[in-house]
């Protein structure tokens, strides 16, 4: 009897391992040619960034004292974003001085020169002309000693008496726009623009609603390009969030990354009100660099592709019997998954599709 019992799992394992060992039938899915449209579409990466970004500086060198705004605010024209306290030149300041001290001593002399010929022209012993002259003379040196005080007190405090409400020590906004950064701090000593570098940076500030995508195309890409070509931006941050946008600009210079040779695109966004993107977004676009509309297409993975040539196999089917026909075909665009067939295939046609490995007999 145990004998028996294991001559019968002997024959079962033989038998397991010998089907097993048999190859698997390969069977092949089926597809129908459709009738539909093909794009060819390219994803750049790059950002999402505001038109024009203005870098508000100072007047004057000296020292934040106060800050009235932070990042995010909306300012108008104009508007106060901080204040400065001027710490002034040791060299202008002792120039400003000397020049208020020469007015003083010119005034007092065109005074005394005035009194002298006023009294002489009330004689009639000198001309009118004269007297003119010296009347004019007086009042040059009334006003050259106004402006030399002027002068003094913009050097030693950023603001004439003349000039209060135009104060280099306010910090204005010279656009409308929402403030990006603030980078200075209270107490921050700030210089001004010159020939010898750009002077402190008080803030930025941008139109966020004019803004626009920029990015990188490969060169063997942006040949197909063409300006007011329609894209699709996705922001990634904001749940993959969607925006019309229109290409508008196209370097005509390519830059090295990476070994390979790209050029700068720039695209307008579309921006509805109350969407609220932030400068500095990462970004996809979606451009579709070919379109074939209402064309016969098949699934790509039905080709076959030999050299220059492309072939698919159709399905004929005489009783039980499969078989398949390898014809020629042309092709045209692609996207990836479909391709379009321009010649040698039909709308009723079927198409051998990829393998698939069933378990079982061929059908």
């Amino acid at each position: 009897m145990v004998a028996v019992l294991i001559a019968l799992i002997f024959v079962g394992t033989f038998v397991f391992l010998y089907q097993k060992s048999q190859p698997k039938a390969v069977v092949y899915s089926e597809l129908a040619p459709t009738v539909g449209d093909i794009e060819k579409t390219t994803v750049i990466t790059g950002k999402i960034e505001p038109r024009n970004e203005v870098s508000v500086k100072p007047q004057i060198s000296g020292i934040i004292t106060e800050i009235l705004k932070e990042a995010g605010d909306y300012v108008q024209q104009g508007e106060v974003i901080a204040k400065v306290k001027v710490i002034p030149d040791m060299g202008q300041l002792s120039a400003a001085e000397s020049r208020v001290r020469l007015a003083e001593i010119n005034l007092q002399q065109a005074e005394t020169d005035f009194k002298r010929e006023e009294k002489l022209f009330e004689q009639r012993l000198v001309s009118a002309e004269e007297f003119d002259r010296t009347q004019q003379t007086l009042r040059q040196a009334r006003e050259e000693m106004v402006a030399s005080q002027d002068a003094l007190q913009v050097v030693r405090d950023g603001v004439s008496r003349s000039n209060a409400s135009a104060s280099s020590t306010l910090i204005r906004s010279t656009i409308s726009g929402v403030i990006l950064d603030i980078p200075v701090k209270v107490g921050n000593s700030v210089i001004l623009s010159n020939t010898f570098n750009d002077g402190t940076t008080i803030a930025s500030v941008a139109n966020m609603n004019d803004l626009i995508f920029r990015g990188n195309i490969d060169e063997t890409e942006v040949g197909q390009l063409t300006a007011g070509m329609p894209m699709k931006i996705i922001v990634g941050a904001l749940q993959n969030l969607r925006f019309d946008a229109q290409l508008e600009y196209i370097s005509p210079k390519a830059t090295e990354n990476n070994g390979a040779n790209q050029f700068e695109i720039k695209a307008a966004v579309r921006v509805a009100e109350g969407d609220k993107l932030r400068s500095g977004y990462s970004a996809n676009a979606e451009i579709a660099l070919a379109t074939a509309r209402q064309v016969l297409t098949i699934p790509e993975s039905a080709i076959e592709f030999v050299g220059d040539s492309t072939f698919v196999y159709l399905v004929r089917r005489s009783g039980q019997q499969l078989s398949y026909e390898r014809r020629s075909v042309v092709t045209g665009l692609s996207d990836g998954v479909n391709i379009e067939i321009k010649k040698g295939l039909k709308r009723t046609d079927r198409v051998r599709g990829p393998q698939v490995v069933a378990e079982g007999k061929e059908d």
